[in-house]
């Protein structure tokens, strides 16, 4: 049961080691830069990166945000109009 347990794990704890090394790796190379100022252009090299990544896609045009708009509401007034329909005395 021991080895069982062992071989579903290990390649389990590999995958686990492999997918957090690159992140850890980008965070250290800028920790080992001796020179001061160079060592912050690189976390500010990391912080710019980061924000961009965490940065919301912007969408093509406004016509696109209208039409979804007017989509939504079309949509909420069907809801409505079949809400209306229901009996609620019966």
């Amino acid at each position: 049961m021991n080895s069982t347990v062992a071989k579903l794990a290990l390649p389990a704890l590999i995958a686990l080691a492999i997918s957090a090394t690159p992140a850890a790796a980008v965070e250290q190379n800028c920790r080992f830069i001796q020179a001061k100022p160079d060592r912050e252009a690189c976390y500010k090299r990391q912080e710019e990166e980061l924000a961009a990544k965490r940065k919301p896609a912007v969408p093509t045009s406004e016509s696109n945000t209208l039409e979804t708009l007017r989509q939504m509401r079309q949509d909420d007034d069907a809801v409505y109009r079949s809400i209306n329909n229901i009996c609620r005395g019966c």
